[in-house]
Formats: structure tokens, C-alpha cells, sequence
């Protein structure tokens, strides 16, 4: 007999099932026994009499959290017994058999509220736990319901998916770069990339135009409170555009999404907000501007977008100039010898998707001029030389002819938070680290033997105390 899921149970009233799932609670009421049993789609009671002796003797061990099979029949619920709460509320199972699949310890701490009360480092440590709460589960189905509508909205618009090495080559890109060791070629090293950002301009000059991919993305940064090593972005790159067919193609995305999977929300304005940086610099002291008009509003959605970035940002700490978004972004202006004697006043074709007053995106114009490209990266810091030899394949692949392109990459992650009103984006993560970059389920970052060391040629240097 097939499975079939308790929220289905209502179709099948005076007949035989099997069902499946963990005891979320028993109640005895003199010598009837009654079991919640809950499944990934909600709660369904079953009624145990003695009517079944032997039945009825196996389900008093039953304990909660156990993981049990039943087969048995769907009847209507007696009058005054009906719990409108729940969606099997008219119904109950009467079993006929029971399996105990498998027993469960006494939990570390209770699942049946949000659990917000309960120490992040205990959830984090037993998250296979924690994901069994109502809140997380209903947080991982709305991120995979958000991701399929990205996926079939961009499909229809002629864009194609295309995954991107996890293994690539470490550049100056801004972050630090999680580092591989080469075991086949000693003293050399892969690159976990920090974003796609090559691969997808390549892809232009191969001719694709219109690419997309739910990219991870990895970054070795300092602890941050709402950040991860390890996030999710919307990942899309167009050919033969401005920028304003992208931000209308992000609005018009971000527009049905919205209306199809969170319909309690109402927008602050459409269409979207657009202003210069330094105009919201000058009116709101802040590039990422949360314009809701209630910010007491759960549901009031304000999205944004900022426009006309300087090109260039001063590093005060280590006297340097770096790239306000990425080196890769398009100048406003083509006159080499101003990008370099003035790198203060160039602004960059640069634009940030904002909503609530949290960055949930940025893009931009690409530079396709290979010296327009090497000025930049020389107001970085880097020589002629140093960049060509960086970007070799780079500078190779733009020989052949590259269309004009330019793209965007939203977080899924900070988007998914503020749509669900979650306190941080590792709510709506299955496996997150901690603000510190440590992975207490499965104890990372951890140490590796002596001879995985010796193998990828790597030796452990012990600072003096």
C-alpha cells in the first residue's frame, strides 16, 4: 500500500491508508490513547482503543519524536470533537497496524513554537532538530517556492541556466578568497568563488545573451552579524542592454513574485523607487534608504533603486583606492587620463537593489574596453603587467569580439528574511554558520590529519607565543 501524505487523509474518509511520521504528542483520556502523528504537510490524530489488543499494547511505549508507519481507517470525526486549527480537523485514523521505524531520545529542546527563546548556538549545534519546527519548514518550502518562480519567470524570458565552476582561479575581485590546495600540482591553488562575475561575462562572449543561475557564492570575510562565508544569489547577465532594461526586467520580476507567493504584501510604491546615490546620501545619510512610509509595517514593501555609484571608494586604513562594487563595472567615462588623475569624481554605471532599507542586490554595466579596464585596475593599485596576467584569459577571450552586456545578482537569502519578517537571513537557511563563521553541527572549521597535510604538499606553521 502507498503512502500518502495526512493533509490528503480528508479524501479518504471510510477508507484504508497508510500513513507515516513522527509522534508530535500523546494523550491518554481513560483507555483511549491519541496520537498527533506529523508529516511535512501538518498534524493527523489517530485513536488507539482496546479493541485491538495487541495494537492497542505496542502504542503505550509510543513516546514523542518517535518515528512510526500506520495503516488504518479514516473516519469522521464525532460531533464536538472537530478542531477547526488544523486541516485533518474533520477526520481521525482508527489503526489497524502500527510500525515503530524508529525511537527518539527526550529533545535537546522543545520544536512546537518558533523557538526564537532558544539559545542560536544550541538550534545551530542540532539543527536537524530545529528544522523540524513548523516556522523552519515552512521557511524552506517558501525558498523553494521563490527559487522555482525565478527559475520559470526567466525561462520565459528566453534566459537559460548554466552552472559555473565551484574550482576556479583566486583574483582581486574584493573579499578574500577561500583557498584549495592542488594535490596534483604542488603549491598551487583553486579559488571558491566569491561570485561568478568571469564566467558570466564569458558566457556573453560566447554568445548566449541571456544567462542566469541560483549561484552560491563564497567569501572569506571577517565576522559580520548577518552575513555567511557561504550565500545564495540571482545570478543574471544580459547581452545588447542598458541598465534600464535590466532594473525593468528585476522589477518586473520581483513584482509577480511577490504578488504570486506573498499576496498579504502591499508595496510603498510602483513603480519601484529610483534615486542617484549621492541623492540619497544628501536626503537619507545612506545608500540603502528603507522608504516605507510605516516602517511598523510588517507587510509594507519598499523597493529601491540606487543608481549612479562612484566608481571609486578611499580605503583610509591601507591609504588605497578600491572599486565601490567591482573592477569590472563600466566607467561613466571613457577618458582614460580622468580615471586616473581623478578618481574621486568618476561614477560608475552602477545600481543597488534595496528593499526595506537592506542591500538585497547590485549590478551593473560591464566594461568591454580592455583599457578602460586596465586604467581601473591600475587606480587599484595593480601594474599593466600584473593585470593582463591576472585576466589572461580574460583579456584573450574580449579579442574575439564581445557584445555590450551588464547584469544584476539579488540575495536570495536577505530577500527571503525580510519577506518571511526574520530577524536574519539564517532563519532561512538550512545549515548556517554562526556570525563567526563556525559550523557547530558539524563542527567546522576542523583539523585534518597529518597525512592529508603531507599529501597536498601543506605544512602547518606554529606562531611563537
Amino acid at each position: 500500500m502507498k503512502r500518502i501524505f495526512n493533509t490528503n487523509t480528508a479524501q479518504y474518509v471510510g477508507k484504508k491508508v497508510k500513513v507515516a511520521g513522527w509522534i508530535n504528542n500523546r494523550r491518554t483520556h481513560g483507555k483511549i490513547l491519541f496520537i498527533d502523528l506529523r508529516d511535512k504537510t501538518g498534524i493527523l490524530q489517530i485513536v488507539f482503543t482496546e479493541k485491538d489488543k495487541k495494537i492497542y499494547k505496542l502504542a503505550q511505549e509510543l513516546r514523542p519524536e518517535w518515528v512510526i508507519g500506520i495503516v488504518g481507517k479514516i473516519n469522521k470525526r464525532p460531533k464536538g470533537m472537530i478542531n477547526p486549527n488544523i486541516e485533518t480537523g474533520k477526520v481521525e485514523l482508527q489503526p489497524e497496524s502500527l510500525e515503530i521505524f524508529s525511537k527518539a531520545k527526550t529533545l535537546p529542546f522543545s520544536i512546537d513554537g518558533p523557538g526564537y527563546e532558544i539559545s542560536e548556538e544550541k538550534r545551530l549545534k542540532y539543527r536537524y532538530l530545529d528544522l523540524r519546527r513548523k516556522r523552519l519548514g515552512r521557511n524552506l518550502e517558501m525558498r523553494h517556492k521563490a527559487i522555482q518562480f525565478i527559475r520559470d519567470f526567466l525561462t520565459k524570458q528566453g534566459f537559460v541556466e548554466v552552472e559555473t565552476p565551484m574550482l576556479t582561479k583566486s583574483t582581486p575581485e574584493g573579499a578574500r578568497d577561500f583557498l584549495v590546495p592542488s594535490r596534483t600540482s604542488p603549491g598551487k591553488f583553486y579559488a571558491l568563488p566569491q561570485s561568478p562575475q568571469q564566467y558570466k561575462q564569458l558566457l556573453m562572449v560566447a554568445g548566449l545573451e541571456r544567462y542566469f543561475q541560483i549561484a552560491r557564492c563564497i567569501r572569506d570575510e571577517d565576522p559580520r552579524g548577518d552575513r555567511q562565508p557561504e550565500f545564495t544569489q540571482l545570478d543574471l547577465e544580459m547581452s545588447f542592454v542598458d541598465r534600464e532594461d535590466i532594473l525593468q526586467l528585476t522589477e518586473d520580476l520581483y513584482t509577480a513574485m511577490v504578488k504570486k507567493l506573498f499576496p498579504e504584501k502591499k508595496f510603498t510604491q510602483k513603480p519601484f523607487i529610483r534615486m542617484t546615490h549621492a541623492q540619497a546620501m544628501k536626503k537619507y545619510k545612506s545608500d540603502r534608504p528603507d522608504l516605507r512610509k510605516n516602517k511598523k509595517d510588517p507587510n509594507e514593501l519598499a523597493f529601491a533603486f540606487i543608481t549612479d555609484f562612484p566608481m571609486f571608494e578611499w580605503h583610509e586604513k591601507d591609504k588605497r583606492w578600491g572599486a565601490a562594487h567591482h573592477p569590472f563595472t563600466q566607467p561613466q567615462t571613457i577618458d582614460i587620463k580622468e580615471i586616473k588623475k581623478h578618481p574621486e569624481k568618476i561614477l560608475a554605471y552602477q545600481y543597488d537593489f534595496v528593499l526595506n532599507g537592506q542591500e538585497i542586490g547590485g549590478g551593473s554595466i560591464r566594461t568591454t574596453d580592455l583599457d578602460v579596464l586596465t586604467a581601473v585596475f591600475e587606480v587599484l593599485g595593480h601594474t599593466k603587467q600584473e593585470t593582463k596576467n591576472q585576466f589572461r584569459n580574460y583579456f584573450e577571450a574580449f579579442s574575439y569580439g564581445v557584445p555590450p552586456h551588464g547584469g544584476i545578482a539579488p540575495g536570495i537569502d536577505r530577500f527571503l528574511a525580510i519577506m518571511l519578517n526574520e530577524p536574519n537571513i539564517r532563519e532561512v537557511i538550512a545549515f548556517p554558520k554562526t556570525g563567526d563563521n563556525r559550523g557547530l553541527m558539524m563542527d567546522t572549521p576542523s583539523k585534518v590529519s597529518e597525512e592529508q597535510l603531507k599529501e597536498l604538499h601543506i605544512k602547518i606553521r606554529k606562531d611563537k607565543k
